[in-house]
């Protein structure tokens, strides 16, 4: 008899809990290969006086991050990580990419040494010796586990309503690719299994820090052409940037769904884009000093966090360190917009003054 694999989920935001729908269902759909009970690590919080892990394992539903949405009965919500992560021989990473690390380092000791990790993370991770390093670098370094990535046009409550989409799977391990098909492919979410791991996980966290631009112009009133622009300008950099960083000029990987997919979606449709919107209206109705992004987490994402900011400051941290600010000017003047730096007012001589333009 073929051994079945354990799942667990690490996070339960709004992606997380769209991802469990689907694996939830798929490990059902195929229980000759997975055990058909899936932990779900969730970080404790108090919704409407009750725990969120009982309103989730009671009601089948995270009424606070993907409200409306039934989970399956067999996704189980559990608080702690060790619990979730024990004797599991698949991990899914979900949570927000600055807690990468101490998450792991809870998980370390109760890790089987064959366990495969797979990274939804969209982001870098900043190191106080190594600079900027991918998210699933860090966890197969401190696990001791190879690491595959999933990123592509995937906005959370699209995927949730089964509306279809595409993604792209990456792990160097071509043996792994029937189990990852068989765990995320459904008919209306296709799954590409490729090889470059470090280029699909750089374009989801780059694509971010574009769409915190694209929401800037939409806050500034102007229209489809300005928003293209600053996808055109946005993907040079996104090339240029992963050419500098991974030290490989493959540009393929920007066809799959994780590149210029994933950046079109980000930019009409992500919560980046909302972000960088409500930048520019908190400005104008309270100037640029009363621009706060945690509070407007609070007011759009019910306490989650923009990942765009925090990867800009990262991406910003690592061209300040090797002397290419100015290589990368719409990069860095997102980022400067999001710390109140610079007038979001003054993003469009950003792109007009574009050395692509030169």
């Amino acid at each position: 008899m073929v051994e079945r694999n354990r799942v667990a989920l690490i996070g339960s935001g709004c992606w997380g809990s769209a991802i469990a729908k689907i694996v939830g269902n798929n490990v059902l759909a195929h229980d000759d290969m997975f055990e058909t009970e899936v932990f779900m690590y969730v970080y404790e919080e108090i919704v409407n006086g009750q725990k969120l892990t009982d309103i989730i394992n009671s009601e089948h539903e995270n009424v606070k991050y993907l409200p409306e949405i039934k989970l399956p009965a067999n996704v189980i919500a559990v608080p702690d990580v060790v619990k979730a992560c024990n004797d599991a021989d698949i991990l899914i990473f979900v949570l927000p990419h600055q807690f990468v690390k101490e998450t792991c380092l809870k998980m370390k000791q109760f890790i089987k040494p064959n366990a495969l990790g797979i990274s939804l993370i969209k982001g870098f991770i900043l190191t106080e010796s190594d600079g900027i390093q991918l998210v699933s670098k860090v966890i197969s370094e401190t696990l001791g586990i190879e690491t595959a990535v999933l990123m592509g046009a995937n906005l959370a409550t699209e995927v949730a309503s089964e509306m279809f989409c595409e993604t792209t799977i990456a792990c160097e391990n071509e043996s792994y690719k029937p189990l990852l098909t068989a765990l995320f492919e459904t008919s209306y979410f296709r799954c590409k299994v490729i090889k470059n791991v470090a280029g699909v996980e750089a374009c989801g966290a780059l694509k971010n820090v574009v769409g915190i631009g694209a929401g800037i112009v939409d806050g500034l009133g102007y229209g489809d052409n300005t928003k293209a622009a600053v996808i055109r300008l946005g993907l040079m950099e996104m090339m240029k940037f992963t050419k500098v960083f991974l030290g490989n000029d493959d540009k393929s990987v920007f066809f799959e769904s994780c590149g210029v997919a994933d950046l079109v979606a980000t930019c009409h449709g992500g919560r980046n884009r909302l972000l960088g919107e409500a930048v520019v209206k908190s400005m104008k109705k309270r100037g640029i000093a009363g621009v706060d992004i945690r509070l407007l987490e609070k007011e759009i994402l019910r306490g989650q966090s923009f990942q765009g900011p925090l990867i800009a400051k990262e991406i910003y941290s690592y061209l300040k360190d090797n002397s290419m600010l100015e290589q990368f000017p719409l990069l860095v003047a997102i980022h400067r917009i999001c710390t109140r730096e610079v007038d979001p007012r003054n993003f469009i001589d950003c792109l007009r003054d574009h050395p692509e333009h030169m």
